[in-house]
C-alpha cells in the first residue's frame, strides 16, 4: 500500500499525536537537568519544581500591592481585550467581505482598499494607535481589530465571489431582492467560513495583544511576561507562555465545535 493511502488507526493516531509533545518535553527536561547540574542557579531552563512553585505563587497567592492573584487577573484582562477585538473584527470583516463580494459597485472601491490595508504591518501602527486612542484599553483592542479585519474581509469576499452564479440567478428568478440575496443566500454561506477564519487568525490576534500589553499596560499576560523578563524569571515566563498556548487551543477547539454544531452541512454533516 502506498504511504499516501495509509491512515493511522485509533491507538496509532493517539500515539502520533502525543509523540512530538513527549519528545519536546523529554528534550527540555534533559536540557534543564544538564544545565542545573552544572549551575544550580541557572535561570534559562528552570526545573519543573521551580515552575510549579512559580505557578503556585502567581495563581494562588495574593499580590501584596493589589490583593489579586496575578495569573487570574492577567488572564481576565487579556481575554477581555482579545474577546472585544475578535468580536469587532468579526462583525467588521463579515460586513466588508459580504458587501465587497456581493455588490459590484461596492466591491470596486473596497476590494483594492482591503488589499492595501492587509499589507500594512499592524505592529507598525501601534505608536499611531497610542497617539490617537491613548494608552488605555481602546488602543489595544483596536490593534487587534486593525490587524485581523482586512484578512477576514478579504477571505470572506473571495468566498462570496465563489458562490455559484446559478444559485444567485435562481434566487432572483424567484423574486429575491438584493438584500434578500445577501441575507438569505450569501450570508449563510459565509458564517461557517467566518468561524474557520477566526480560528486561523487567533495566533495573530494573540501576537498583537501581547505586543500592546508589553508596551503600555498595567495588567495582562503580555504585561506580566515583559515585566518579569528583566529579572530573567523564566520560571514565570515559560508557564505563562504555556498558559497562553492552552487558552488559544481552547478557543480554537470551542470555535471548531460551534462550527460543527451550527453548520454540520459545511463540515460534511459530522457533528
Amino acid at each position: 500500500m502506498r504511504l499516501i493511502n495509509r491512515h493511522p488507526d485509533g491507538p496509532g493516531r493517539l500515539l502520533l499525536v502525543v509523540l512530538p509533545f513527549a519528545l519536546l518535553l523529554c528534550a527540555y527536561l534533559y536540557g534543564s537537568a544538564a544545565r542545573l547540574a552544572d549551575n544550580p542557579n541557572d535561570k534559562l531552563l528552570p526545573s519543573t519544581a521551580q515552575m510549579a512553585e512559580a505557578v503556585k505563587r502567581m495563581a494562588f497567592e495574593q499580590d501584596l500591592r493589589t490583593g489579586e492573584r496575578p495569573l487570574w487577573q492577567d488572564t481576565a484582562a487579556s481575554l477581555r481585550r482579545l474577546g472585544m477585538g475578535l468580536a469587532i473584527a468579526a462583525v467588521a470583516g463579515l460586513s466588508l467581505g459580504l458587501l465587497a463580494g456581493t455588490v459590484p459597485l461596492l466591491g470596486a472601491p473596497l476590494s483594492p482598499l482591503l488589499t492595501v490595508l492587509s499589507m500594512v504591518p499592524p505592529l507598525a501602527m501601534l505608536p499611531v494607535l497610542f497617539i490617537v486612542f491613548g494608552l488605555g484599553e481602546l488602543s489595544k483592542v483596536m490593534l487587534i481589530v486593525i490587524g485581523i479585519t482586512p484578512i477576514l474581509a478579504r477571505d470572506l469576499e473571495q468566498q462570496a465571489r465563489d458562490i455559484p452564479r446559478e444559485l444567485l440567478v435562481k434566487a432572483q428568478t424567484l423574486g429575491a431582492s438584493t438584500w434578500t440575496l445577501i441575507l438569505r443566500v450569501v450570508l449563510p454561506q459565509l458564517l461557517p467560513r467566518l468561524l474557520v477564519d477566526l480560528r486561523l487568525v487567533l495566533g495573530s490576534a494573540w501576537l498583537f495583544l501581547i505586543a500592546a500589553e508589553a508596551i503600555a499596560s498595567t495588567d495582562g499576560l503580555g504585561y506580566r511576561i515583559f515585566l518579569v523578563r528583566r529579572y530573567l524569571a523564566m520560571d514565570v515566563i515559560l508557564p505563562y507562555v504555556g498558559w497562553i498556548t492552552a487558552l488559544a487551543w481552547a478557543m480554537d477547539w470551542a470555535l471548531r465545535q460551534v462550527g460543527r454544531r451550527a453548520f454540520p452541512w459545511y463540515h460534511g454533516g459530522n457533528r
